[in-house]
């Protein structure tokens, strides 16, 4: 069994010959470039890191990685043309798509512009990650106003320094299909952060409160504009994509960070809009990324058509794996919660990283409808030694 038929196997609530794994296949189940710096080096394997979401520094881990940790699941994520080599923070060369382009402040932080000299993106110095500043939307305030930016909502979510053609996207779908990986295609899709990140996050809450009709004009725009991109995309990448990613955090640690009633409202009518068009197009299973708490969610999520979740964020409220899979798991796919990053996988010993790397298999596994991933990217601050022991444990346990 290749790792695409494994990970297919599972997606359809059936046992494969081992529990699929997934490190690095999307830009929130992988590796940090100065968590991978630091294992890469552990590892005694050569370093250069291709950072391909810099707003995280999330990098692709490379081949020789995969192969160690038998990672079964691929990230195709539209690229830019061009690469830069630019220094880490932490003190190590990294590869960054050339028209990524960042300028240090007096303050000591780092700024990205727009065209129009705007900054859109700042790392406070000594921070790991960018924020995005200055929302575009900002301004806007009905939904006449929100009509006139129409080209800017059409291009949201697709970076900008991804420019390489749907040619030669193609291409590295169909190379990743023929080595037998399955392959997880980021359509760059999001709702609810899409107003956020549009308007800021603010302004966005309170529209969903006080200013239904701009909220609608907003997503309405949204959706016709993914709809477009997809349109483009799924005759050039079904044949070679396996899973879809799409994203959207919808829950915080303590819970959901919106009501379900105006969850239910203003965005599950959006998403079921946008997730039938992908599912009618691309013809394959829907990957919901979404942090946090999101237990209430969950029957709308499937009602919708979504597949499998992502991160499993077990650490949050509501989010106990065995719960989880004892009410969800017939019908959802559990893609994370393999071990916590905030508090174990960070601080706690190899032995206790082992241990639960084998509590929450046993819990999630059974059945099949479980791809093993930490939950969310392994941060700066985890030991190599920790990386290695999750793997070595699931080597033990993850066999069915």
């Amino acid at each position: 069994m290749n790792s695409r038929e494994r990970v297919l196997k599972t997606l359809r609530h059936k046992e494969p010959d081992r529990v699929p794994r997934d490190l690095g296949a999307t830009e929130s189940s992988g590796m940090t470039a100065g968590a991978l710096w630091r294992l890469r080096t552990h590892l005694g394997l050569e370093s250069e890191l291709k950072v391909f979401e810099p707003y995280q520094y999330v990098a692709y881990i490379g081949e020789d990685l995969r192969r160690r940790f038998r990672i079964d699941a691929v990230n195709l994520t539209p690229e830019p043309r061009a690469w830069a080599e630019r220094r880490h923070p932490l003190g190590f060369d990294v590869q960054l798509p050339a028209n990524w382009l960042e300028e240090t402040e007096p303050d000591g932080s780092t700024v990205v512009r727009r065209q129009d000299g705007t900054v859109t993106a700042r790392r406070p110095a000594g921070g790991h990650y960018f924020d995005a500043v200055n929302p575009p939307l900002e301004q806007v305030i009905d939904a006449a106003g929100m009509a006139r930016h129409k080209d800017t909502i059409f291009a949201f979510d697709l970076p900008a320094f991804a420019d390489e053609s749907h040619d030669d996207l193609r291409r590295r779908a169909e190379s990743l299909q023929k080595r037998g990986d399955g392959v997880v295609f980021n359509l760059c899709c999001h709702i609810l952060a899409a107003g956020q990140l549009l308007r800021g996050y603010e302004n966005f809450m309170l529209d969903l409160m006080v200013n239904e009709t701009l909220v609608r004009a907003l997503l309405e725009l949204l959706i016709e504009g993914y709809v477009r991109r997809i349109d483009r995309l799924a005759p050039v990448l079904r044949d070679s994509v396996d899973v879809v990613l799409l994203n959207d955090d919808l829950g915080t640690q303590t819970g959901a960070m919106l009501s379900p009633a105006v969850y239910r409202r203003l965005i599950k009518p959006f998403q079921r809009t946008l997730f039938a068009h992908v599912k009618r197009t691309f013809r394959a299973p829907i990957l919901f990324h979404s942090c946090g708490g999101v237990r209430d969610f969950i029957p709308d999520l499937i009602e919708v058509g979504v597949d499998a979740l992502n991160p499993v964020q077990i650490s949050a409220a509501g989010m106990r794996p065995a719960a989880l899979k004892r009410d969800f798991g017939s019908e959802l796919t559990f893609w994370g919660g393999g071990v916590d990053t905030q508090t174990v996988l960070n601080r706690q010993t190899p032995t206790e990283v082992r241990d639960m790397v084998r509590r929450n298999v046993d819990a999630l596994a059974p059945g099949g409808g479980f791809v093993f991933c930490q939950v969310h990217n392994i941060q700066p601050d985890v030991p190599p030694e920790n990386v290695t022991a999750m793997f070595q444990a699931l080597d033990d346990c993850g066999v069915y």
